[in-house]
């Protein structure tokens, strides 16, 4: 009966716990029946204790894995939890360390190609106090390893020098297809001692070019002109050429007056005197004149030009430009003005532009508003210029607004009386 009952697996347990109470109360039972109940007794706790004891093995679930879909021919199989655990782990370590790892690289690279396109060269100056004449000595000695602008792989550099915020300028002249070039001019500043802790020393490095624009190879500013020494001597300065595209302070300035006349429908604008403006000749001068243009709803109707002022930065003009405009197209209206560069071979350049008008920003059209709240009065003003591509955005922006007023009658002198 005990053979019976090991052949049966659904009474194993009943015979397990038989057993065990046999083995005690039974001696007579025969030595090798007791064995051989023993041994799979031991068999069957050692498979009941590993069950439950033991977690499943990852290792185990991968070879699963590897072999069930390959056998069971099936594209997606539902494996259970713990493989999707693995499923997910696997990827997300790879996901957490490599992009992130170029991520990082990235920027590094992005900012030290940034900081080598900065390397513009350094310059060589010197600044002393002359405590006769209360004036700041500026010498501009030499430039290094300045960037090439040329297609030939030169430049034909040049140095504006400020002493802001005055706008007085001074400029070296320039040295052709050079990128060391050796300057040694001097230049004189009359500014009081006690001034000097608020005066800010600027120079600017251009690359000279006959038929356009001329390109900025980067700028200098010394906040603190007391850094080296007290200036009661000469001191010898090098410094960086910090990296630009574009300088604000050397455009010049521009004084016009304005005066409406109501009754007569007439608006005179007097161009009196330009200072400060930009060279735009090898010489270092320009041949400056101004230009006015009429504007109505983004159209310009009426164009007038000033006489043309030879090898001048600071001309003097007292010229009177009139235009014909009704009271009730005043609103509607806004004058262009452009400080241009005669050029007797190619086009004329552009130094600055300015607007006045209604839709105008700031000084502009305070001006305007005050010129038409004081009426038959001339009123003078001095006028910053602007880079010509800023400020035609700008004036696009402005004249947008126009549309919606519907198009403005054409300017036209009222009936006489």
């Amino acid at each position: 009966m005990a053979t019976e009952k090991v052949k049966d697996p659904m009474g194993s347990i009943g015979f397990l716990e038989a057993a065990v109470k046999i083995s005690h109360t039974s001696p007579d039972i025969p030595t090798d029946v007791q064995l051989s109940m023993r041994e799979h007794f031991l068999r069957r706790t050692q498979r009941m204790q590993r069950q439950t004891t033991e977690p499943a093995s990852s290792t185990r679930h991968n070879s699963f894995k590897r072999h069930l879909p390959r056998q069971m021919q099936v594209g997606s199989l539902d494996l259970g939890n713990d493989y999707m655990v693995d499923k997910d782990e696997k990827p997300t370590s790879i996901g957490r360390i490599q992009p992130e790892l170029y991520q990082q690289k990235v920027p590094e690279s992005e900012d030290s190609s940034n900081d080598s396109s900065k390397n513009c060269g350094k310059i060589n100056f010197s600044l002393k106090y002359d405590y006769e004449n209360e004036s700041l000595l500026v010498n501009i000695l030499k430039a290094v390893d300045l960037p090439a602008k040329d297609l030939c792989g030169t430049s034909d550099p040049y140095v504006k020098v400020y002493l802001l915020p005055d706008r007085k300028k001074f400029q070296t002249r320039v040295h052709r297809k050079t990128l060391n070039p050796t300057f040694s001019e001097s230049f004189q500043f009359p500014v009081p001692y006690d001034e000097l802790a608020a005066r800010k020393l600027h120079m600017s490095v251009f690359d000279f070019d006959r038929f356009s624009r001329h390109d900025m190879i980067g700028e200098v500013v010394m906040e603190n002109l007391f850094e080296t020494s007290d200036l009661s001597r000469e001191t010898n300065i090098w410094m960086d050429i910090q990296y630009a595209t574009s300088e604000s302070v050397d455009l010049g300035e521009i004084m016009f007056s304005l005066c409406y006349l109501p009754t007569a429908g007439r608006l005179t604008l007097t161009v009196i005197k330009c200072r400060n403006l930009k060279a735009m000749d090898i010489t270092g001068y320009s041949d400056p004149y101004v230009k006015v243009s009429l504007i109505c709803d983004g159209r310009r109707l009426k164009k007038k030009k000033t006489s043309i002022k030879k090898n001048t930065l600071n001309p003097t003009y007292n010229e009177a430009i009139i235009f014909d405009i009704p009271p009730d197209s005043m609103d509607h209206v806004s004058l262009h003005i452009s400080v241009m560069d005669y050029d007797l071979v190619g086009h004329n350049e552009i130094i600055g532009v300015m607007r006045v008008g209604c839709s105008a920003e700031g000084l502009g059209r305070d001006h305007w508003n005050e010129m038409l709240a004081y009426p038959r009065k001339p009123i003078a003003h001095w006028h910053p210029l602007l880079e010509p591509k800023k400020s035609e955005k700008e004036w696009k922006a402005r004249t947008a607004s126009f549309d919606s007023q519907g198009s403005c009658p054409s300017p036209r002198p009222p009936a006489s009386p």
